[in-house]
């Protein structure tokens, strides 16, 4: 079944229209991504194994999720979606803004940050996506980008996932 997303401004406004996934994006046309970052306890990511024949990135290593939010789908709603599909774990994100987006030339990336102790054998894996999944702590992660077994992030991004894990915003806060 074919996949469509929402056409979005530069100031993300909603078009109204929406493009099939693969296609060519028109001029001026934007859409948005989202990506699922959860952390244990002890401060490791969750990372992703991506399948051998995944179009885009096939066999490397990602972080928790990720993907396109479908027509009509919130950023919350696609980043529901993409958990429960990719790994079979539904968490609710309704009311939870992103901690953060990145913008990039065809759209916005919104990354959530969740904190929770998952048992990995519990998760049920989309075959058709993920092949493994993994606890990494964040220089392992970093090491991985480099070796070219991870999907090239800036290691900035990977850093700041790390960083804001725990609390949200740019200024560190301090216990006084």
């Amino acid at each position: 079944m074919a996949e469509y997303w929402d056409i979005y401004t530069s100031d993300r406004c909603k078009t109204g229209e929406k493009m099939k996934r693969g296609s060519v994006f028109p001029e001026g046309a934007y859409h948005l991504v989202v990506h699922v970052c959860i952390f244990n306890k002890k401060g490791q990511m969750l990372i992703q194994q991506r399948q051998k024949d995944k179009e885009g990135w096939p066999n490397y290593w990602d972080v928790t999720i990720g993907g396109s939010a479908l027509y009509g789908e919130s950023s919350q709603e696609a980043a529901m979606r993409e958990v429960a599909e990719e790994i079979g774990l539904n968490i609710d994100l309704k009311g939870v803004r992103p901690a953060f987006t990145i913008n990039f030339n065809q759209g916005f990336d919104d990354t959530f940050l969740v904190q929770m102790d998952l048992d990995l054998e519990s998760l049920v894996l989309q075959e058709e996506e993920v092949q493994a999944v993994a606890w990494a702590w964040q220089d392992d992660i970093k090491q991985m980008i480099n070796d070219g077994h991870f999907i090239p992030y800036h290691h900035s991004k990977i850093d700041m996932c790390f960083d804001m894990r725990q609390q949200l915003g740019a200024i560190k806060q301090f216990n006084c």
